[in-house]
């Protein structure tokens, strides 16, 4: 009975807010490429929002497995105030919430928040994509909402992309239908379109299309980097910001075209289904369940040839990447070291694990990684389960660009401890985000660092949107701090600007470069701790 009651307290709450957005609020209407859309205009912000507009063919029926596909115009006047459907998924994530309209294949849209006046035109643009490890999550969510960005003078997009067996499957018989010879990639082909439209169709919300930041954290930075080195993508965009992640080795690097077909294959094959056309005919659900049934945790980018050319390490290093000013870093503690040690903060425990993942070289990581105290274990297995997991891969796309471009790269450490919950009842997941305990969770360690994804909310000023942490003055003066080091960066490609801490680009023959640590006193260091990092580029041989 009570959670019913808090259920329905919950959605009384949404309602009203929903209310009261609206009651604030007239329509209005833009003409874009392919007819006229109407949003609405909330005169207490002086913000425009335009939710759910899509932006190619829905990727469904002989289209599903294919490239996105040029919309069609439309007669009338188009509604684009609600969120369009979310891509097919779970949301395996505890710090997921969508806004969306559903679950669909019919996915393929983008929301936009503009604070442009009837005359106003060459706005700067930021293009954000959703994190979610390309199998879950959506550009509804509210840590994503560009109301605040926007309110900085920038034109704000977030964007649908498809996701897990319909974004990345890849088949030999795709790959032979394609024009350009290859399968796999959709849901970065999606993120390309969406560019693609904001090209051509950002200007009718002031915006300027030849200063377009992308930006994106997780599977989302991963994708921002995958666009940066992309043919297709390359000469459309201005500058990039990625949160955490980069598709370099370890951390959802692509694969070679005819391994993802061999692995689409034998999918196929497993499902009972060997043609695509077979698998063509089947229901949204059915293939849905015949994922879900498989236990994938999705399917790899691919080097396709097209989209994906070479490896980023090459790509960057032939220096065929988009020559713009890039800023990006991780968390101090991206993921907790029991990731690493599967069991006690012990000496023994910790050395053994250690020997089974570098047998060879275990003496140099130790070394790197030290283990004195429990307390210095817990540290050093907590930056090498995060190394390994993610901020290697960033700091690798941070020492590539800053030494094959002569472009500034601002490299941040996000350091800010998150508050305590709000709801007993619940506990912080192993890579961010939050999970209900239950009989078998144990207590909740104190927290060593700023966790995967944590900073979201900061970076884009929307604390007031997430109602699980239990805010404080110290958490809204990092928030302003980053956001406005971020939106100064979107405006002008650097983010400085008065009153925050200077923050120095890197150069290309810095040994130590410059680290802005964002806390809730940022300051800037040399970095400490770049060792570990080097000693990991030889170990995935990326170097």
């Amino acid at each position: 009975m009570k959670n019913f009651q808090i259920l329905c307290f919950t959605l009384l709450i949404i309602s009203i807010k929903t209310v009261a957005q609206e009651t604030n609020s007239f329509p209005v209407q833009v003409t874009i490429e392919n007819g006229t859309i109407e949003g609405n205009y909330d005169t207490h912000t002086g913000i425009q929002r335009y939710f759910g507009i899509p932006f190619a063919k829905p990727p469904v029926g002989e289209l599903r497995w294919k490239a996105p596909q040029p919309l069609e115009d439309w007669d009338g006047i188009k509604e684009t105030k609600s969120f369009g459907p979310r891509p097919m998924q779970t949301m395996v994530f505890g710090d997921m919430n969508s806004r969306s309209n559903g679950v669909s294949e019919d996915c393929l849209y983008l929301n936009v928040w503009t604070p442009a006046n009837r005359n106003t035109k060459d706005l700067p643009v930021l293009v954000y994509f959703f994190g979610g490890g390309n199998v879950a999550g959506d550009a509804s969510e509210p840590r994503y909402d560009g109301e605040s960005m926007a309110k900085e003078g920038i034109v704000v997009v977030t964007t649908n992309y498809r996701l897990n067996i319909f974004g990345f499957f890849a088949h030999p018989e795709l790959s032979a239908e394609a024009s350009y010879n290859a399968s796999g990639n959709y849901g970065l082909l999606d993120q390309n379109a969406a560019l693609k439209w904001v090209s051509k169709n950002i200007a009718a919300f002031g915006g300027n299309p030849k200063k377009v930041t992308i930006a994106g954290e997780s599977a989302g930075s991963i994708g921002t980097s995958q666009q940066m080195v992309s043919p297709l993508s390359k000469d459309l965009i201005a500058g990039a910001i990625g949160e955490s992640g980069a598709g370099i080795n370890p951390t959802m690097s692509p694969i070679p075209l005819k391994n993802a077909e061999n692995m689409g294959v034998e999918f196929a094959k497993n499902a009972g289904y060997p043609s695509i056309a077979a698998l063509r005919k089947l229901s949204t659900r059915a293939i849905y369940e015949i994922y879900n049934e498989s236990k994938r945790f999705g399917f790899p980018a691919v080097l396709d040839g097209y989209f994906l050319p070479k490896t980023l390490p090459e790509i960057f290093e032939s220096k065929e990447q988009a020559m713009v000013p890039l800023l990006l870093g991780w968390n101090s503690a991206e993921i907790p070291g029991m990731a690493f040690t599967q069991g006690p903060y012990t000496e023994d425990n910790y050395i053994n694990k250690v020997k089974e993942a570098y047998p060879k070289e275990y003496e140099k990581v130790l070394e790197l990684y030290p283990h004195g105290s429990e307390k210095e274990i817990e540290l050093s297995a907590t930056a090498l389960a995060s190394d390994r997991f993610i901020s290697y891969s960033t700091w690798k796309w941070f020492d590539l660009h800053r030494k094959n471009s002569n472009q500034p790269v601002y490299r941040y450490l996000y350091s800010k401890l998150r508050p305590p919950l709000v709801d007993n009842s619940l506990t912080s997941g192993l890579a961010g985000g939050t999970v209900e305990k239950n009989t078998d969770t144990p207590p909740e360690q104190k927290a060593v660092g700023a966790p995967h994804a944590c900073e979201i909310e900061y970076c884009m000023g929307n604390l007031h949107l997430i109602e699980d942490y239990a805010w404080t003055p110290d958490d809204y003066k990092v928030s302003k701090a980053m956001m406005t080091y971020f939106a100064n960066f979107i405006k002008t490609g650097n983010p400085n600007s008065e009153g925050l801490p200077t923050w120095d680009a890197a150069e290309a023959k810095d040994t130590h470069p410059p680290v802005m640590v964002i806390d809730t006193e940022s300051k800037l260091i040399k970095a400490k701790n770049d060792a570990r990092y080097e000693f990991l580029d030889k170990a995935y041989q990326n170097n």
